[in-house]
């Protein structure tokens, strides 16, 4: 590669290129959302999540950063901040990785095997020690809750937001924890 800043470019194309939504943050090309699926055979299964990723200036030579936007229950994600432990993207980085290795390999990696024993979530870590179906139903909730697709800004079924949010969802979403939510509860059902 000529420089890092072809090198970003040619990362970030085929990253869109590979059938995730990307949304631009500002009119540079470092920070920007993707919205990433839950893998499959997994209690993530289903749910979409909005990530933020940050590429340093010495992008590929230096990690990006990769947080959760949309809340996520996990032990190496910090529930508050959506900050990810991943050691391949904190420490152990190459350039030989790109954006695509994240979102195909990384984070579905993740997801699927939790390392409870370097917890940035200490309760959800505590959990899938003590009890594994309890800690993939508090998941499972948390995706029902958090991370469904019209919540990301995905397409869902199809059908439109007055359709997908219920009444239960109104009175969760006035808890003010994602913008997201109260935009889908401004949108939804008018009152009868």
């Amino acid at each position: 590669m000529s420089s890092p800043s072809k090198r970003r470019e040619m990362d970030l194309m085929k990253l869109m290129m590979s059938d995730y939504k990307v949304e631009m943050i500002n009119d540079g090309m470092q920070e920007f959302y993707v919205e990433f699926n839950g893998p499959k055979d997994s209690p993530y299964e289903g749910g979409v999540w909005k990530i933020r990723v940050e590429l340093p200036d010495a992008y590929p030579y230096k990690s990006p950063s990769v947080g959760f936007v949309t809340k996520i229950y996990h032990p190496n994600v910090d529930e508050m901040s959506g900050s990810v432990c991943l050691d391949v993207i904190n420490q152990t980085w190459s350039p030989m990785f790109d954006l695509v290795n994240v979102f195909e390999t990384f984070l579905p990696q993740l997801l699927l095997y939790p390392n409870a024993s370097d917890p940035l979530n200490g309760e959800a870590a505590a959990l899938q020690m003590r009890d594994r179906a309890a800690y993939e139903q508090r998941v499972k909730e948390y995706t029902e809750k958090y991370a469904k697709p019209e919540k990301a800004g995905g397409d869902g079924d199809g059908k439109s937001s007055d359709e997908e949010v219920s009444e239960d969802e109104y009175a969760s979403d006035e808890d003010g924890d994602d913008e997201e939510d109260d935009v889908v509860a401004v949108t939804g059902k008018p009152d009868p």
